[in-house]
């Protein structure tokens, strides 16, 4: 029964030989009690102590004989300086005073001039062994000595310059230091610290080589005591410092060092000298720029911007830029070309600097509101920059010295550059404006433009002195396109990830011998980073016909815009590069952030366990913290979620010009054979499947956080677009508000972050959808819609959703029914359908009524939801004409919301003595953006459901879909950028002009144009007024000229196309987020969009619309298969007219002329005939909310076409004989 019995019950000996205790509650080796018989310790573990304490016995002695040592030489040294105090004083003749008695009232004439330099001599060497910055009585020595040495000094005019005094004096240099910079109680006398400072001016002319080596601490001791107004005469410390710097050894560049380490990080000198123009005209700039640019560059552990605090670094790149300034302030046009040195240590300090400078100098810039809801400066917890500090760094944004920076560089670079075939020079300006593009983001789009104004000369100015300019954005892409990271990049998109990991090997090696080390990597993406901010801002302001005519030659007549143009062969290029580095920054996020794919997944379905929910703030924030931690070719703030915007958005901008003028191949753009294709379509949907699944966890423990007592902390978007509003509170609860809503924004930010990992294909699809066909990617979103439904209804099946839901005891279908009056359709849907909100989703029943309330006949197929939707955008949309039109058409009669639309409304509540800011005023705002929104659903309804409407909207209006992204609920327009462009679509007259203005060859400031534009608000039928805006602070006083016209019209266009109608487009995008993902929208286009809402524009295909067809009453099918004659005679009249008939008959069968995407297979409902009697003079009817044709059955081919068209033409509908 039990066979590991041994036939002994006596248990076995344990035997522990580890050294650990079994016990945990037995007493410590080292206690008194392991001794004690009741407390046996193990034998090991008592071993090992009664080792230690031998050990321990046998380091006693020899500690004890070195701490008696020790004490012995301390004794020793200090009867040692008792004796040297007591001879130094006997020789001087002289008692200092006790500590009770002023130094200021020791005079100044009982310290007489050394009779001889022996004397001075040996009274210094015996000074410099006793004296302590510590002791009281040893400063009241120095400051005698320190008074009589100078005294002596300026009787010796040669001074005393022999080498014995070079040790000595030295020694008393530092003591002095010591002195100076100790901290005590009472501070040293103002005497004192004036002759301290004017022995080191002295010390400093006498041996400046040896002083130089503690630099560091000279220079900081001068800064603290000008800083602490300890010295009575602030030009003596300004000699003192310059002393050192003018003196010229072999160590003048470690004297500059301390100067710019430790006195130029020093805040508020100006305060104290009241001028630095001394200063700068005493040093030597080069040497100053030489040695700071080396420091900048230490390792880690010594690296200035790790050592010293921002404000200290503020200040240093201030004081280094107006040393600059003012080293060339006698040369002429100085400012046209900054050095390199220069540029390189300005963008290192901007880089480590920019949230710094850009937070306080809008701080600064804000102005005191009289409002107290409305946070002001005061009560701001950022201090404004210090005005010296605020003046010089603006100085670097002015359009002389960024438009000229490229003044004197070449395009082809020498045979001395790296083997990265790119210029020093060029990264380094490269560099510098990437930092003023992060530092100052607000005035982004005039830096750009005073870049884009740039040019440099073809080749060396020395051979050619009469060269051709090149524009800066050629030359830009002339050094990136000639950098290995393009040409790899180029060829294999999967040496992206070795190109921006440094620590990722190379998967091809052009060249093996030279490998591209990471700070050629780091130069060549600086270019190429700089070179697309300018192509972005290019595309923004240049028009079609300029785009297309770009050369590599061009004639000096042509504008300037033109002249950058780059030429059709180099965009193509330029287009793969794109292409690889965004398709492998979307696929290989995660490799490329180095976090591994698989780590990811596995750890998100642990984020959200009940008995970890402690960890998942931590694990959820590591990924992309690392993404977001991770700058690009080491500038602060350019991190990989910027390089795929600013990739992505030059991609879409050359991709809508594309598809409004085809430049390109028409397979150009797609990267297919990257995807396996027969499997694309299923596995995207299993990741949309996957990331809702984590999207629904992430609410959840929202939800439960929620419920635990804490506030909503995913709060609607709309929250965050309030800022112009007045908050309710004081500054403190704005502040904690503000601060509430950073935390949701940062922690939105993780989500998304840990989402792209973990669905790389939706990523791809929704930024760079033009990867995949459009066929493709149509049928992807009809299988999300599917899945949605399914998702929400558990059937596709709108009849069984309604038995489900009227057999379940939550189930109420009385929201989803509605009686609408056929004069009121909108009015009407709004009022009933408005509250569903995401409701709308699910299947809907509506009873048409007429003006006496009596229901409407009709076959209800599928609760007539295509007639009611159709209806319901004829009639909002088709009202472009009336007082208060929601959406206004432009000259090709293309939607957009209607601009002035809440300027109107506000005129009419202002008429109607409504009080501005009222409850009454927001809720009439509020419900007019509320039929934006409406709207919005609607037209996602039809797209939800596959109904096609004959709407078309304007290219600009579709593009703000399509660019929308995100997740929930479109509430911004976050990927769109106006460009002239666009303003075509919007006003052909406001277009021309802006060109003729880009354009003009002679003086714009002849049109008197400001930063300003007037709006004309309609306020009757037959009234309007005028409303002006400035385009920029003080716009009205700031004239267009020709250096600033460009920046004019891109604010022209984001005002027009942007601001103007924010609200109204906010709304409707809101809306038609609540019924379709814009992440969904995101797949497509604007053109594609259009083909969404109201299909294709191909030609109709009679053969696919044939087998497509439905056949009802005695025209259905028999069992033989047959077609009934009428029909045949049908198809074949059909097939006879021209495609312009043919959508016509289309169109008044189904009320959109469009067939659908994928065919008439997807039209639903589905296409379908039946009889409707034999009256040979009976005309074709039709009901358009099932797509029913009720065709007579005629029997003359002639008759059945003249009736035909003449119903077709006719408008013939329901009910119509």
């Amino acid at each position: 029964m039990f066979p590991s019995f041994t036939g002994s019950t006596r248990p076995k000996r344990q035997v522990n030989l580890s050294g650990r205790k079994n016990n945990p509650f037995a007493a410590l080796p080292g206690s008194r009690t392991s001794s004690s018989p009741q407390i046996s310790p193990n034998a090991l573990a008592q071993a090992q102590h009664e080792r230690i304490l031998r050990q321990q016995e046998r380091e006693r002695p020899p500690a004890a004989t070195k701490i008696q040592k020790t004490w012995r030489g301390h004794k020793s040294r200090k009867q040692a300086k008792v004796i040297w105090r007591q001879e130094w004083n006997y020789r001087e003749g002289w008692e200092p005073r006790g500590p009770s008695e002023t130094r200021e009232s020791l005079p100044r004439l009982a310290a007489p001039a050394y009779a001889s330099e022996d004397e001075c001599l040996g009274s210094l060497r015996l000074l410099v062994q006793f004296s302590s910055p510590r002791n009281e009585l040893d400063i009241q020595c120095l400051d005698r000595f320190t008074t009589r040495y100078l005294q002596s000094i300026q009787m010796q005019p040669s001074g005393y310059v022999a080498d014995v005094w070079t040790y000595p004096l030295l020694r008393l240099a530092k003591l002095s230091l010591a002195t100076l910079s100790a901290k005590r109680t009472p501070p040293s006398s103002t005497r004192t610290v004036d002759n301290l400072v004017a022995l080191l001016n002295y010390v400093a002319i006498a041996i400046p080589r040896q002083l130089a080596s503690y630099s560091h601490e000279y220079f900081r001791t001068l800064a603290e005591a000008g800083i602490g107004r300890q010295c009575s005469n602030p030009c003596s410390i300004e000699s003192a410092a310059l002393a050192l710097l003018q003196s010229i050894s072999d160590r003048t560049e470690k004297a500059y060092e301390g100067f710019a380490s430790e006195f130029l990080a020093t805040p508020g000198l100006p305060a104290v000298f009241g001028s630095l123009d001394r200063f700068g005209h005493g040093i030597q700039y080069r040497t100053l720029a030489a040695v700071l640019d080396k420091v900048l560059s230490c390792p880690s552990h010594d690296n200035i911007l790790q050592l010293k605090s921002r404000e200290s670094l503020l200040w240093l790149l201030a004081y280094f830029i107006y040393f600059r300034r003012l080293a060339y302030s006698d040369e002429q046009n100085f400012t046209h070309s900054p050095d390199v040195q220069y540029v390189k240590i300005v963008s290192r300090l901007i880089s480590f600097l920019a949230d710094d400078i850009s937070t306080r100098i809008e701080v600064s810039n804000r102005l005191p509101s009289s409002n107290s809801s409305i946070s002001t400066p005061a009560a701001s917890p950022v201090e404004s920059l210090p005005p010296f500090v605020r003046f010089e760094i603006l100085t670097l944004i002015n359009q002389e010295s960024v438009s000229s920076l490229l003044a004197n560089f070449d395009v082809v670079p020498s045979s001395s550059e790296s083997v990265s075939g790119t210029p020093s020079e060029a990264s380094a300006l490269a560099s510098y404006a990437l930092t003023l593009l992060r530092a100052f983001p607000r005035r982004g789009d005039e830096i750009r433009m005073w870049l884009f104004r740039g040019s440099t000369s073809r080749g060396s100015g020395q051979t050619r002195p009469a060269a051709k300019s090149l524009p800066a954005i050629k030359y830009f892409y002339q050094v990136a396109s000639k950098s290995k990271i393009y040409h790899q990049i180029s060829k294999d998109p999967r040496e992206t990830v070795s190109m921006l990991r440094p620590d990722k090997p190379q998967i091809q090696e052009t060249d093996p011998l030279n490998p591209i080390a990471d700070g050629s990597r780091d130069q060549e993406w600086r270019v190429i980073l700089l070179f697309l901010e300018l192509y972005t801002f290019v595309l923004k302001i240049m028009d079609d016909e300029e785009f297309l005519s770009g050369t590599s030659s061009y004639s000096d007549q042509w504008s300037w815009t033109r002249k950058s143009a780059l030429p059709l062969d180099q965009v193509r290029d330029l287009i793969i590069f794109l292409k690889n580095l965004s398709f492998s920054m979307y696929w290989n996020t995660s490799e490329i952030a180095g976090i591994e794919a698989a780590e990811v997944k596995t750890s998100l379905a642990e984020y959200f366990g009940g008995s970890k929910a402690a960890q998942i703030e931590y694990r959820q924030d590591e990924g992309p913290a690392k993404l977001e931690e991770m700058s690009i070719a080491g500038v602060s703030g350019m991190t990989l979620s910027y390089m795929k915007g600013l990739v992505t958005g030059v991609l879409r901008m050359v991709y809508e010009r594309d598809s409004r003028r085809k430049f390109l191949p028409r397979d150009h753009w797609l990267m297919t054979k990257y995807f396996e294709m027969d499997r694309f379509i299923s596995t995207v949907v299993e990741e949309e499947e996957h990331r809702h699944q984590i999207q629904e966890s992430y609410e959840s423990y929202e939800a439960d956080g929620k419920s635990q007592g804490g506030r909503d902390v995913d709060m609607d978007d709309d929250e965050d677009e309030d800022d112009g509003i007045a908050l309710i509170g004081n500054s403190h609860a704005q502040q904690v508000r503000r601060a509430e809503r950073l935390k949701r924004q940062q922690r939105k930010t993780s989500r998304r972050k840990q989402l792209e990992s973990v669905a790389p294909r939706l990523e791809i699809l929704q930024n760079m959808p033009f990867f995949i066909p459009f066929a493709t990617r149509v049928q992807i979103f009809r299988q999300f819609v599917a899945l949605d439904q399914h998702r929400r209804r558990g059937t596709s099946d709108p009849d069984m959703w309604r038995f489900a839901q009227m057999n379940t005891a939550a189930g109420d279908i009385s929201k989803h029914r509605a009686k609408v009056r056929r004069e009121h359709i909108f009015e009407d849907a709004y009022a009933q359908f408005y509250e569903l909100g995401e409701g709308l989703k699910e299947p809907i029943q509506i009873r048409f009524v007429d003006k006496f309330d009596t229901i409407e006949e009709g076959i209800d197929g599928g609760g007539v939801t295509k007639e009611f939707l159709t209806s319901v955008t004829n009639e909002a949309f088709g009202a472009v004409n009336g007082m208060e039109a929601l959406f206004i058409e432009n000259d090709q009669h293309l939607l957009y919301p209607n601009p002035s639309a809440v300027e109107e409304r506000k005129a009419t509540l202002q008429q109607a003595m409504y009080k501005e800011g009222s409850l009454d005023w927001n809720e009439n705002i509020r419900d007019l953006l509320r039929r934006y929104e409406f709207l919005g659903r609607i037209i996602g309804k039809c797209l939800y459901e596959g109904i096609l409407v004959d709407i078309h909207f304007a290219p600009f209006f579709l593009l703000k879909w399509a660019l929308t992204g995100g997740s929930g609920s479109a509430t911004k327009e976050s990927g769109y950028r106006a460009n002239l462009n666009d303003l075509r679509d919007l006003d052909e007259g406001l277009y021309q002009g802006l060109l003729q203005l880009k354009n003009y060859p002679g003086d714009v400031e002849d049109f008197s144009l400001n930063f300003a534009v007037t709006d004309t608000i309609r306020t009757s039928p037959t009234e309007t007024k005028q409303i002006t805006r400035e385009l920029r602070p003080s716009g009205v006083s700031i004239s267009v000229t020709n250096g600033n016209r460009l920046v004019y019209i891109s604010y022209m266009a984001r005002h027009r196309l942007q601001i103007q109608p924010h609200l109204q487009t906010s709304a409707f995008l809101r809306g038609l987020g609540t019924i379709i993902s814009p992440s969904w929208l995101s797949m497509f286009n604007q053109s594609e969009l259009q083909t969404l809402v109201g299909g294709a524009s191909s030609e109709i295909s009679v053969s696919d619309l044939r087998a497509n067809t439905q056949y009802g009453g005695l025209y259905a099918i028999g069992d033989d298969g047959a077609e009934h004659p009428c029909v045949q005679m049908f198809w074949k009249v059909l097939q006879s007219l021209e495609d312009s008939d043919r959508k016509k008959v289309l169109k008044f069968v189904t009320s959109t002329p469009r067939a659908p995407l994928l065919g008439f297979g997807n039209l639903n409902p589905k296409f379908s005939i039946r009889d409707s009697g034999s009256d040979q003079t009976r005309l074709p009817s039709t009901s358009t909310c099932v797509n029913l044709l009720k065709l007579p059955v005629y029997r003359e081919e002639k008759v059945l076409r003249e009736r035909l068209l003449y119903s077709v033409n006719a408008g013939a509908g329901f009910n119509l004989s």
